[in-house]
C-alpha cells in the first residue's frame, strides 16, 4: 500500500516536472497548442496528412507556431513570407539540420543531407565541386542523360503497348545517370548486380565505397572514409528516389489530362521534331512544356514539409526567442499551394506558370527543392532529367490508360514525409 502511494506520488511529481519544463520552454517560443506530457502534440496531428494539420494550426496560431513532437519543441513556418524570411533572409541561422532519429543513429552527422555545422558545409562544398567536375551544368552531363533517355525508350518499346507498371523502369533511369557520373558506367536494366544495387538503395541501407583520397589521420578534417561513403550514398538516394517518383507521378498526370499531353507533344513536334533527341537548349523555345513541368512539381508537392532544419544559434525571430538547436519545420505545401499566387491550387493547371501571351512565367513561390542555404544540391541535375526523360518519352510514345480516365486516381498514397503516387498501369503506344 505504502509502495503504491509512493509510486503514485513519484509519477505525479514527474508529470508536474515535465509540465513545468515545457511551460518554461514555451514562454519565449511562438504560440501553439498545449502539449501533453511526454507525447506532446502527436495526437493532434494527422500523420497521413501532415500538411492539412499544419494548415489548421496556422489558422489559429498564425504563420509561425510551435508544436511538440514528443518532449522537444519544433517551430513551424507556414506560408511564403515566413519561409522566405527564415531560410533566405536568415539563411545561415536556419541552416542546421533538425533531429532525424534514424539518420542520427546511422549517419552520426555524416554525409551532406542529414549533417550540420562544419561537416555539412565541407561536404556540401565538396559535393557541388565534384558534380561540377563530373559535368554538372555542362554538355557532358546532358550527353549522359540523353543516352539514358534513349535506353529508357528502348526498354519501353519492349512493353509492346501492353499495360504495365512503370515504377521499376523509371527507377532504373535516374539511378543509371548517377552511376554513369560516379562509376563512369551505366548498367543494363537486367544486370543482376544493378538490380541488387537498386534493391538495397531503395531500402536505404546501402553503404558505398569511395575512390577519393582519405585523410582519416587528420583529426580536423571532414574528409573521412565514413563521411565520403555517406555523402556518395546521399547523392544516390536523393538523386534516384525523388526523381523516379516525380517521373512516375508525371506520367500519371499526363495520363489523366490528355489535352495537356497533346499540347506538349505538339510543341515537341514544332521545336524538336522526330529525328533528333531533345536537348536542354530546346527548353527556351518550349514555354508550355516548361510550364507543365513546373506545374507537375508544384502539384505533386513531393516533400510537403521538406527535411527538418534547426537554428544554429540562439536567435530572435519575429519577437520570439528560438534557442540554438531547436528543430524548424517548413511547410512547403503552404507555399506551393498559396491561392493568391496559384488560383485554384488544388487543380492541376499549367496556366499557373504562363502569362496572358502564353510565355513561361517564373514564380518566387516555386519551392519544390526547398530554398535557402540547404536547397537541394542536385536541383540542376533533377530538372535536366525531368525535361529530357519526359520529352523523349512523349516524342516516341502516346500514353494510354487501360482504365477509364474518370476512374484514374491521382491522390497521393501518403501525404506525410513524401507524396507517393498511387499504383497505376500505363500503355506506351509507339508513334
Amino acid at each position: 500500500m505504502v509502495l503504491g502511494v509512493f509510486l503514485g506520488l513519484l509519477l505525479t511529481c514527474l508529470l508536474l516536472l515535465s509540465l513545468w519544463r515545457q511551460n518554461s520552454q514555451r514562454r519565449n517560443l511562438p504560440p501553439g497548442p498545449t502539449p501533453l506530457p511526454i507525447i506532446g502534440n502527436i495526437l493532434q496531428i494527422d500523420l497521413k496528412d501532415i500538411s492539412k494539420s499544419l494548415r489548421n494550426f496556422s489558422k489559429v496560431y498564425g504563420p509561425v507556431f510551435t508544436l511538440y513532437l514528443g518532449r522537444k519543441p519544433a517551430v513551424v513556418l507556414h506560408g511564403y513570407e515566413a519561409v522566405k524570411e527564415a531560410f533566405i533572409e536568415h539563411g545561415e541561422e536556419f541552416a542546421g539540420r533538425g533531429t532525424f532519429p534514424v539518420a542520427d543513429k546511422i549517419g552520426k552527422n555524416c554525409g551532406v543531407v542529414f549533417s550540420s555545422g562544419r561537416t555539412w558545409k565541407e561536404m556540401r562544398r565538396f559535393s557541388l565541386m565534384t558534380l561540377r567536375n563530373f559535368g554538372m551544368g555542362k554538355r557532358s552531363i546532358e550527353d549522359r542523360i540523353q543516352e539514358e533517355a534513349r535506353c529508357l525508350v528502348d526498354e519501353l518499346r519492349k512493353t509492346n503497348g501492353v499495360p504495365c507498371d512503370p515504377t521499376f523502369i523509371l527507377g532504373c533511369a535516374p539511378c543509371n545517370v548517377i552511376c554513369s557520373i560516379v562509376f563512369q558506367n551505366r548498367f543494363d536494366y537486367k544486370d543482376q548486380e544493378f538490380l541488387t544495387f537498386l534493391d538495397i538503395l531503395n531500402e536505404n541501407v546501402e553503404i558505398l565505397s569511395s575512390p577519393w583520397i582519405q585523410e582519416k589521420h587528420n583529426p580536423k578534417t571532414e574528409f573521412t572514409c565514413e563521411n565520403l561513403i555517406f555523402t556518395a550514398s546521399d547523392l544516390f538516394a536523393a538523386g534516384t528516389e525523388t526523381t523516379s517518383t516525380t517521373l512516375r507521378y508525371s506520367l500519371l498526370l499526363l495520363l489523366k489530362y490528355p489535352e495537356v499531353t497533346a499540347k506538349v507533344q505538339e510543341e515537341i513536334d514544332h521545336v524538336i521534331g522526330r529525328h533528333r533527341s531533345p536537348c536542354m537548349r530546346d527548353r527556351n523555345n518550349m514555354p508550355y512544356t516548361e510550364a507543365v513541368l513546373h506545374e507537375i512539381q508544384r502539384y505533386i508537392d513531393l516533400l510537403p514539409t521538406s527535411l527538418p532544419h534547426a537554428v544554429t544559434c540562439d536567435m530572435k525571430f519575429r519577437d520570439y526567442l528560438i534557442p540554438k538547436g531547436t528543430t524548424v519545420i517548413a511547410s512547403l505545401t503552404s507555399v506551393l499551394y498559396d491561392d493568391k499566387e496559384f488560383p485554384n491550387p488544388e487543380r492541376f493547371d499549367p496556366n499557373h506558370f504562363l502569362d496572358e501571351s502564353g510565355k513561361f512565367k517564373k514564380s518566387d513561390y516555386f519551392f519544390p527543392f526547398s530554398t535557402g542555404k540547404r536547397i537541394c544540391v542536385g536541383e540542376g541535375l533533377a530538372r535536366a532529367e525531368l525535361f529530357l526523360f519526359l520529352t523523349t518519352i512523349l516524342q516516341n510514345f502516346n500514353l494510354r490508360s487501360p482504365v477509364d480516365l474518370k476512374d484514374l486516381d491521382i491522390t497521393p498514397v501518403a501525404n506525410g514525409f513524401v507524396s507517393v503516387p498511387p499504383k497505376f498501369q500505363i500503355c506506351f503506344i509507339p508513334i
